[in-house]
């Protein structure tokens, strides 16, 4: 992906955090993320610089190697006013865990606190900072939306997605029984217990099912890569998408998973 900006001097410059499961198996959430921010007003940077937030490396206790990946991350992002991640879950690394891991350092402890202050997840930062109410896309489709345990519980996002979702024409939102409960991936939760991450999301895709929903959106990659190989390893044709994709009208691509009914 590459830098997009609108050229006003008066926009809020942010920087757009693709995050890893988007730039490689779903780009066109990094390109919807980029649209919608755009036409909120924001003049829009993909740092060539950026890699993986450290998580992965942070939840398997390797704290060294994620202060590095952090280190990187701040010095490539700390320009811009605003970081936006179209992930509940990197944006709460980002945000929640990156300042206790440099506690205590007088170089990076209070570099580390600006930075966190800035950074947001991607429909919480719309709805919350830009005070976008309509996105102007349509869609004739019902939708379920899957809250992820990051965006929830760390950021408090789960009023915006469905707000904004309500102002797109022909779309009907239909709450899925247990939206707030996981899914079963906690990133290398699902390899490390992988039977009780398969018991999980066999729980969550019934639940998806009897929505009745044509679509399941959710605003974390990897939450909705793990329902949708579920849902098609079950034969199940409901449409999986990240919710920027509906909320940019950008619904060209193939779904995750799916092919709708």
């Amino acid at each position: 992906m590459t830098s997009a900006t609108t050229g006003a001097a008066a926009q809020p410059r942010v920087g757009l955090f693709a995050t890893c499961l988007v730039d490689l198996f779903r780009p066109s959430v990094g390109f919807a993320s980029v649209k919608l921010l755009q036409q909120a007003g924001c003049e829009v940077h993909v740092p060539v610089a950026q890699t993986c937030c450290g998580q992965p490396a942070y939840n398997s206790g390797d704290r060294a190697d994620t202060r590095e990946i952090a280190e990187q991350v701040i010095e490539a992002f700390e320009e811009f006013d605003f970081v936006v991640a179209p992930s509940g879950s990197c944006a709460s690394m980002l945000k929640k865990h990156y300042p206790g891991l440099f506690a205590g350092d007088a170089a990076w402890e209070e570099r580390a606190k600006r930075f966190s202050e800035k950074c947001h997840e991607l429909i919480s930062f719309l709805s919350d900072v830009m005070m976008v109410r309509d996105t102007g896309a349509g869609l004739d489709a019902s939708v379920t939306y899957h809250d992820s345990c990051s965006g929830l519980r760390e950021l408090g996002v789960q009023e915006q997605p469905r707000k904004l979702l309500a102002g797109v024409d022909g779309v009907e939102i239909k709450e899925m029984k247990d939206s707030d409960v996981c899914c079963g991936f906690g990133g290398t939760f699902c390899v490390k217990y992988s039977d009780i991450s398969n018991a999980i999301v066999t729980k969550k895709v019934t639940n998806i099912g009897a929505s009745g929903a044509d679509m399941l959106l959710a605003g974390d990659l990897g939450c909705l890569m793990n329902m949708a190989g579920k849902l098609k390893r079950q034969g199940s044709d409901i449409e999986v998408r990240h919710v920027a994709e509906v909320l940019a009208g950008m619904t060209d691509q193939p779904p995750i998973a799916g092919s709708g009914k």
